[in-house]
């Protein structure tokens, strides 16, 4: 049995659907909090109800991992033999508002989770989603060069890797909160010898993202065409960049590592800069998959700590797991959210 949390979210969705295809026992953990943090646009229930009806053995559990005894219960029951943990508070910028919440979801509904698997399942490998903004504004400090449609590194690298410092930088409470989480997952990891690693991801994307403004840069740049709806480019002439990885790659790496697990492990997963893109240039792929003008919106203030620059160097995920790659391409990618966007918007 597999337990998933943040199980109707974009990158718990697919863990289920991959895991429940391979005829796995899938149970869920998720209370829709995407709906408290962002209002109606970030409901899931719609996700949880397609999940029941595409996965035969999925189990939904409608539980706040903020709740101890809860998380405690249901792993006690279920006794998994993988955890994969993608419940959280995922906004940089509505941490803001929010800081209790924020803390609360990410940094001590984690540890809720690690005690309960120490106590009930301490073989089961645990896969902790992580996010690179544990790097905070670091990345920023690499020289970059201007292009016409994006910002570069000066110098060519692969992207950023593990060893990039997280001390001494801005991180947002958001990052500060995912970085308390993920030390927590690797202390385990090193200090109880429970298999875990951390995903410090990049935009992990795909059609099933209840994307907003505040979180889901390209499911929410693709809506926002299809709908018609004004996008809004805070700072940087739009020409920040970042990597996209589909959910689905995500879960291929979360099946490579519980056949082999390690222990307090991190890997940079994301799309590399080959599935990089500015907004810029995300504006020109969707329109030309569309044929609709992207209706744009500027606020010449970036985000606080916002990465100016940021893709994956994936090179020791490709290490540990050489069978696995990123398979779906960004143009790929952008069809399918077209696709699910424009197949919700006609539905309703």
């Amino acid at each position: 049995m597999c337990l998933v949390t943040g199980s109707s979210g974009l990158v718990g969705s697919a863990i289920v659907e991959r895991f429940g295809g391979d005829g796995w026992e899938v149970h869920g953990i998720d209370n829709n909090q995407r709906e408290v943090f962002f209002g109606a646009d970030g409901d899931t229930a719609w996700n949880t109800r397609r999940l029941q009806h595409a996965v035969a053995r999925f189990h939904p559990h409608h539980v706040d991992i903020r709740d101890r005894a809860a998380v405690g219960d249901v792993v006690r029951a279920v006794r998994p033999r993988l955890i994969v943990h993608a419940a959280a508070q995922p906004s940089h910028d509505r941490a803001t508002a929010i800081p209790f919440d924020d803390f609360t979801t990410n940094a001590v509904g984690t540890l809720h989770l690690l005690e309960a698997a120490r106590a009930h399942c301490a073989d089961a490998p645990f896969v902790f989603m992580s996010t690179n903004k544990v790097y905070g504004d670091r990345p920023n400090t690499i020289p970059v060069t201007e292009t016409p449609t994006r910002w570069e590194y000066a110098e060519a690298r692969g992207g950023i890797a593990e060893d990039c410092p997280v001390d001494q930088c801005l991180h947002s409470l958001f990052g500060a909160s995912k970085l308390a989480a993920d030390v927590l997952v690797q202390e385990y990891g090193r200090y109880y010898g429970l298999p875990t690693c951390c995903i410090r991801a990049g935009c992990i994307t795909g059609p099933f993202h209840a994307a907003v403004e505040l979180h889901g840069f390209l499911a929410y740049l693709v809506k926002c065409n299809v709908e018609r709806r004004e996008y809004r480019i805070f700072g940087y002439k739009g020409k920040q960049v970042r990597d996209n990885i589909h959910a689905r790659d995500v879960a291929a790496f979360v099946n490579a590592f519980c056949e082999r697990p390690r222990r307090g492990e991190v890997y940079n997963i994301g799309g590399g800069r080959a599935n990089s893109c500015s907004i810029l240039e995300a504006f020109a792929l969707t329109e030309s998959i569309t044929g609709r003008e992207q209706l744009v919106s500027y606020v010449d203030e970036p985000r606080r700590g916002d990465h100016i620059c940021y893709y994956s160097n994936l090179e020791k995920a490709r290490s540990h797991y050489p069978e696995w790659s990123v398979t779906t391409s960004l143009p790929d990618t952008v069809r399918e959210i077209v696709e699910a966007c424009a197949g919700r918007l006609s539905a309703r």
